[in-house]
């Protein structure tokens, strides 16, 4: 298990990336995340490399301008933090060649912070696709 220290250390970063990802500050995205990666399980996409990375962010922000994740609880294993969230937002952009709804969505997911050490690897997102399709129809 990882000492308090590094605890805290990974909770720092991953407090860090959300305000990066809210504020679309692809810059610090590199420092925070050096070689980001994003597994969106619920959906079956990945996204490997900060341009990749910064481009499903900004179509993200797009789509989804009021996205927001309200942590319910942290989980810490050895390499890994488990973030239990509610995810909201309102689809007004479009994304992944769907047309905006205009109607918001709310679902609760299981995002994995995956680290080597200190170092922020992966995060791996689980969630259910048709909880948000139903919302957004």
């Amino acid at each position: 298990m990882a000492d308090d220290s590094l605890r805290l250390q990974r909770e720092a970063t991953i407090v860090d990336l959300l305000a990066i990802e809210r504020e679309l500050d692809i810059e610090r995205l590199a420092q925070v995340f050096p070689h980001p990666r994003y597994e969106l399980i619920g959906n079956n996409r990945v996204y490997d490399g900060l341009e990749v990375c910064a481009r499903y962010l900004k179509e993200r922000r797009n789509a989804f301008p009021d996205y927001r994740a309200e942590p319910i609880a942290l989980h810490h294993a050895d390499d890994a933090v488990i973030a239990e969230a509610w995810v909201t937002g309102t689809h007004v952009g479009r994304i992944e060649s769907i047309e905006p709804s205009g109607k918001g969505f709310r679902f609760r997911m299981a995002a994995f912070f995956l680290f080597q050490g200190p170092a922020l690897v992966c995060v791996r997102n689980y969630f259910d696709h048709a909880t948000i399709a139903r919302q957004l129809a």
